[in-house]
């Protein structure tokens, strides 16, 4: 489509007509990305009535979800290996204008002052003590108890902001790091709570990581604490439920970021914020 005819359907947004407005629409959030910069420039005009704003905003909003879903739908389809990736495009539902590589420089930072500590001589036990001296003694990463439902505790670029975030993200940001140090840990799915198991790479090849022994578990929500699996146990026999598998082995990158929307979704419920936990249900279809 040229440029006068997207310039002219966005010349019928403020059509009093329903019937009109619905096609126009239909037909804007079918041309997706590309009309984004014109509908913004719409949008500034100062001649522009209520209706029309409104209207902009809406289209806005729903290319946005839509673009979003997709890169949720292509990351999940092409294996999920990058959590990274996966968790930045859940924060780019939110922040559409989010600088990535601001996130991934504090990542960097983060990254290096870890490694400046780590050798190859350490045992895995020492290895996560540095690990945890550094990213909650030093950058003061915790657990956010007073707000704990709050939406921005499952954005990650707001967690390396506030230093402040819940299990998942904690453990998100955690592992992310760890994968770049070459230290297996990959994330434990539990119920009401997610930790990080530590694994036996004796004898595992690397694109089998996560199916090896697990030594033991770390809990990034509580500073990095070592937990048995006796602990685990422990912890589900106070939520009365049967020992799983799946409560002690990895999980997979994509029940990760399932999670991450379940927890935005859950936390635009506690908010009363039926339009977002409607656009949370939407994004995790595409998982």
């Amino acid at each position: 489509m040229s440029d006068t005819e997207i310039q002219a359907l966005v010349a019928l947004i403020d059509d009093p007509d329903p019937d009109i407005y619905d096609h126009v629409r239909g037909r804007i959030l079918s041309l997706g990305g590309p009309v984004v910069p014109v509908l913004e420039h719409a949008w500034e005009h100062d001649e522009m009535g209520d209706l029309c704003r409104n209207r902009i905003e809406d289209l806005l909003h729903s290319i946005h979800l839509d673009i979003t879903f997709q890169q949720l739908r292509n990351w999940s389809r092409n294996g999920g290996d990058d959590l990274l990736e996966g968790a930045l495009t859940v924060c780019r539902y939110r922040y559409t204008e989010l600088n990535e590589g601001a996130v991934r420089k504090k990542l960097a930072a983060l990254r290096q002052d870890i490694w400046l500590e780590l050798n190859d001589n350490l045992t895995a036990f020492e290895k996560v003590r540095v690990f945890n001296h550094i990213f909650f003694q030093v950058h003061g990463f915790k657990g956010n108890k007073r707000n704990y439902h709050a939406p921005q505790n499952s954005y990650i670029n707001e967690v390396l902001d506030t230093h402040k975030g819940n299990p998942l993200s904690l453990a998100i940001l955690y592992q992310v790091l760890a994968e770049e140090l070459d230290l297996p840990l990959r994330g434990v799915n539990l119920p009401n709570h997610f930790v990080l198991a530590y694994l036996d790479e004796t004898g595992v090849a690397a694109s089998e990581l996560g199916h090896g022994d697990v030594l033991f578990y770390v809990n990034a929500y509580s500073q990095g604490d070592i937990l048995g699996k006796s602990e685990i146990d422990e912890f589900l026999g106070k939520l009365d439920l049967p020992a799983q598998e799946s409560f002690y082995q990895p999980c997979t990158n994509i029940d990760i970021v399932r999670r991450l929307l379940n927890n935005l979704l859950n936390s635009y419920e506690k908010l009363n914020d039926p339009d977002r936990a409607e656009d949370l249900k939407y994004l995790l279809t595409a998982l």
